[in-house]
């Protein structure tokens, strides 16, 4: 008992002699990762924190316009690459206007399953199955393809069925029900 009282006397004159105005917060809260300027929050699952991206917007209305919003609200747990804007601004134009047509549901389903793997899968992991795989992993998507994972300078790269390539720009973003790898290139199934 003494020693505990002793240590935490010690550590509360630490801060008192270095002047910190710290918090009371444990030591292991982390701040939320900021994506389009918001904070995702792990406590919120996929769809509440991407709706206050506003890199996401794109993304946002075409989850919606494919009947996705429950499926992402749900237990999961999803593994999903996140295109951005920008990245969906990279399709040929027309493109993201023709998949949100209603006629075109099918279509926009399969290319927003294909962004999504089952599970709960980290940047470490991740990088971890590429290594093991000869610099390669594969992983199986939702929508029933498979997307490769590679190393490329030391940073994640996914590779579609086409051949397109997209790196992860901002890994580990952690929800309730998964993580989000944002990508900045759209990848499409065959």
């Amino acid at each position: 008992m003494k020693r505990t009282v002793n240590v935490a006397l010690g550590a509360a004159m630490s801060l008192l002699v270095l002047g910190t105005n710290a918090s009371l917060a444990p030591a292991f809260a982390q701040e939320p990762v900021t994506v389009g300027g918001a904070p995702m929050f792990p406590s919120k699952n996929i769809i509440e924190n991407a709706v206050n991206s506003k890199d996401h917007t794109t993304l946002v209305a075409a989850v919606k316009a494919a009947g996705l919003v429950d499926t992402l609200m749900g237990p999961g747990p999803f593994t999903v690459f996140a295109p951005t804007n920008a990245a969906f601004g990279k399709l040929p134009a027309g493109t993201v206007d023709m998949l949100l047509k209603p006629d075109q549901k099918p279509k926009l389903t399969a290319v927003l399953t294909y962004h999504v793997v089952p599970g709960n899968l980290t940047s470490a992991q991740l990088m971890a199955d590429a290594k093991a795989g000869g610099s390669k992993a594969m992983l199986k998507t939702v929508q029933g393809e498979t997307l490769k994972v590679a190393m490329a300078g030391g940073k994640l790269e996914i590779i579609d069925a086409k051949g397109g390539k997209s790196m992860v720009t901002i890994p580990d973003v952690k929800q309730s029900n998964g993580v989000i790898h944002v990508v900045d290139t759209v990848l499409m199934p065959k």
